[in-house]
């Protein structure tokens, strides 16, 4: 298995490309439907089954294991034998004058990957996609089906350009131009309520890494809150607001979510009872144009956050390298940060930000090592061996020791010290006259700019230097409405609401 990565570039189309595309991707639609059908039914007649029932009651062993084989080799649950269902398929209908067999393959192996994940307990019940759920497909390799042949996606008698970037400045796209293709995927976005169309190319060896992204090869400390990061390594160290760019207009969604609730209740009033319940049962809804223009609205709002999202993901894994490739951090539950902290974790989203340093750490050479909490307690503990629990609003360890620093930033330091879920006092109090400049230097930092704003409360800093609103009067600023303003107006505010992504 060779290293893999990918470059995505967006492709030119005309509206009978677009046309094409779309029939193309209904049909995928469909057979994906019927595969996960056919996968669920298999499924279900395996595990009630005799042989299973008796598999299962084996003890874990290699018998067992031959067990289950046989159950699943009788009732044709194998990627592979699900196949020859989808060829006969797209055969007998109009499904096979739009698919490659290729495709069709893929499509296949897709639909029994989610029943396969399903049935070993990795996610629940996969659901049957309706109409717009299904925004990509994907060849098995560049030799047939979906291909790239001298610069140009070739799809069965359909030529799609793709719109290079002849800037370059960091030479991303040069490098992955220059890489084997192993095989392409188109995908189809809504950008600005216009479908757009992208190709992924799934490249052989690894991407390219740009200058201004130093990696270092040292050991580094990490402690992720629901709206703070802090790391700490061998030179420097920072504590940062986490995603500060993706800011949720919870009210402005909320406005327009009620105004699309009114609209449809005026066009749909045989659908709901005296009592403003909605009738049970099939029923046709009518929507207007005015609901689904806010329809779009929101989805753009929501795509520009995800998109925002992933960029400043990727700047602060780039950062975190930047101190160490070698990284640790404690193992938290996202789940609980979830029910905890629900609307910061929406936003900033730390479960999908550990997953991509672990997956930039893992490239480098390097590796995201997690810290059991329960057996360091690296928030509760000094350097001087005292364990003292603190509360949450607490931002700041002071010991009768003498030490003190910012809570966030002394975690990350003791993480650093941690080695198989041990944390080496002896070797963080040695280390602890280097490492307490770099910890009061990054506080200083936060102190002295206004760059990101105002900071969290997390931090531990007063109101009148974290730019909060004090309580003598002073006023706020406030950013105008972002999504319910008109055409007019939300021109004139496109150049003052800089850090508002949805705009």
């Amino acid at each position: 298995m060779t290293d893999t990565f990918i470059h995505e570039i967006p492709l030119k189309t005309t509206p009978h490309d677009l046309a094409v595309l779309d029939v193309r991707l209904e049909a995928a639609r469909n057979l994906y439907n019927a595969c996960l059908r056919e996968s669920l039914l298999r499924f279900d007649l395996m595990r009630e089954s005799k042989h299973y029932q008796m598999a299962r009651h084996l003890p874990k062993g290699k018998v067992r294991n031959e067990a289950f084989k046989e159950c699943r080799e009788t009732h044709g649950f194998l990627e592979y034998t699900l196949h020859p269902f989808a060829a006969k398929t797209c055969k007998a209908c109009w499904i096979g004058d739009h698919l490659d067999a290729f495709t069709i393959q893929t499509i296949a192996s897709r639909a029994f990957d989610a029943v396969r994940q399903y049935a070993y307990g990795a996610r629940g019940k996969p659901r049957f996609k309706r109409r717009g759920w299904l925004t990509s497909v994907e060849g098995k390799s560049n030799a047939s089906g979906i291909r790239w042949r001298d610069g140009r996606v070739l799809w069965s008698g359909l030529t799609l350009m793709p719109i290079f970037d002849f800037k370059d400045k960091h030479g991303v796209e040069a490098h992955a131009l220059t890489c084997r293709v192993k095989y392409l995927r188109l995908v189809k976005r809504t950008v600005i309520g216009e479908p757009r169309w992208f190709v992924q190319l799934v490249l052989e060896g690894t991407p390219h890494q740009k200058t201004k992204n130093d990696i270092s090869d040292d050991t580094c400390g990490l402690d992720i809150g629901p709206s703070t990061i802090a790391a700490v390594g061998e030179d420097n160290a920072f504590l940062s607001q986490f995603c500060y760019e993706v800011m949720q207009p919870w009210k402005d969604i909320k406005r327009e979510q009620r105004a699309q609730d009114r609209s449809r209740r005026a066009t749909n009033p045989d659908n709901y009872n005296e009592d403003s319940t909605a009738k049970k049962g099939s029923r046709k809804w009518h929507r207007s144009s005015r609901y689904k223009k806010r329809q779009y609205r929101i989805a753009e709002c929501q795509r520009r956050l995800t998109t925002t999202r992933k960029k400043q993901h990727g700047q602060m894994c780039n950062k975190v390298l930047g101190l160490g490739k070698n990284i640790k951090t404690e193992k938290l539950s996202y789940k609980s940060f979830q029910k905890n902290y629900g609307r910061s974790v929406t936003v900033r989203a730390p479960g999908m930000f550990v997953s991509m340093l672990t997956r930039k750490a893992a490239n480098a050479g390097g590796s995201v090592e997690d810290i059991n909490i329960k057996a360091t307690k690296l928030s509760q503990t000094c350097i001087c061996g005292i364990v003292e629990k603190k509360p949450l609003k607490q931002r700041h360890h002071a010991c009768i020791c003498g030490v003190q620093a910012q809570r966030d930033l002394f975690s990350a330091y003791l993480a650093k010290h941690c080695s198989n879920h041990i944390l080496d006092i002896h070797q963080a109090k040695a280390a602890w006259s280097a490492a307490e400049p770099l910890l009061r230097r990054a506080m200083s930092r936060i102190t002295e700019t206004a760059s990101c704003g105002p900071v969290p409360a997390s931090f531990g800093i007063p109101r009148r230097q974290s730019c909060l609103p004090v309580k003598d009067g002073s006023t706020a600023i406030k950013v105008a409405d972002a999504v319910a303003l008109k055409s007019e107006s939300r021109k004139e505010m496109i150049g003052l609401a800089v850090r508002t992504p949805w705009l």
